[in-house]
C-alpha cells in the first residue's frame, strides 16, 4: 500500500470536503425567520427562507434582508433623519439617521437609486407607473398611507416597503437603506412545508 492512501486518508478528505461545503454554504446562503406581520401575505410570521448572500443588488420587487438605519429600532418608536419627514407628514423618509441598526429587517424593494416615488393609499408609484403585484396588502386607513410630496431615492440607496402596507414600519418612516446595508435576497422559503417554494 501507498502511503498518505487506505480508510484514513478517506476519511480526512470527506471531513475537508464537508467543512469546505459547510463554510461556503454559510457565506453564501443564509437563513432567517419572519418576526413580524409586515409581509403578508407573501411571508407569514415564523415562516423560514433562504437568502443568497452574493445578490447584494437587489432589483425592483426583490424580497431582501438587510440592516435598517438606526432610526427604525430607535427606543421610543421609527425615527426619520430629517423631523420634518415620515408618518403623519406632506412626505416619506428620503432622510435616514445616519448610523446603521445591527438588527435584521426583511422588506420588498420598491425604489431604486434615482427613482422617483410617489405613494398614494400605500400604493407606490415609481416613475408615474403604479407597481403591480397580487402580493399587497392594502392600508386599511388610506389617508394614513398617502403622503402628498414625492420623492426621489438618492443614488447608492434602495426604498424598502413591507407587503402588508397599513402594518408595515418601512422606508416611508425611517428612509432608505444604503446598497452596502444589504444583506441579501431571499429566493427560496423551506418552513413551514406547505409554503415550501421559490421567489
Amino acid at each position: 500500500m501507498r502511503r498518505g492512501t487506505g480508510p484514513l486518508r478517506g476519511a480526512v478528505e470527506l471531513v475537508v470536503t464537508v467543512a469546505v461545503a459547510l463554510g461556503v454554504q454559510a457565506f453564501l446562503v443564509k437563513p432567517y425567520g419572519i418576526p413580524s406581520a409586515s409581509m403578508v401575505p407573501t411571508l407569514d410570521v415564523g415562516q423560514h427562507i433562504l437568502v443568497s448572500r452574493l445578490s447584494t443588488h437587489p432589483g425592483i420587487g426583490a424580497v431582501v434582508v438587510f440592516h435598517p438605519p438606526a432610526g427604525a429600532t430607535a427606543p421610543l418608536g421609527a425615527q426619520c433623519g430629517d423631523p420634518a419627514q415620515g408618518p403623519g407628514r406632506a412626505q416619506p423618509c428620503d432622510d435616514p439617521t445616519r448610523r446603521e441598526s445591527s438588527e435584521t429587517f426583511v422588506k420588498r424593494v420598491v425604489g431604486l437609486p434615482g427613482d422617483r416615488l410617489r405613494i398614494r393609499n400605500g400604493v407606490v408609484y415609481r416613475d408615474g407607473v403604479r407597481e403591480s403585484g397580487a402580493s399587497l396588502r392594502p392600508c386599511p386607513e388610506p389617508a394614513s398611507c398617502t403622503f402628498a410630496r414625492s420623492i426621489v431615492v438618492r443614488r447608492g440607496d434602495y426604498y424598502m416597503m413591507g407587503d402588508n402596507r397599513g402594518d408595515s414600519d418601512d422606508s416611508r418612516y425611517w428612509g432608505p437603506v444604503p446598497q452596502a446595508w444589504i444583506i441579501g435576497t431571499a429566493f427560496f422559503t423551506y418552513w413551514p412545508p406547505d409554503r415550501i417554494g421559490t421567489f
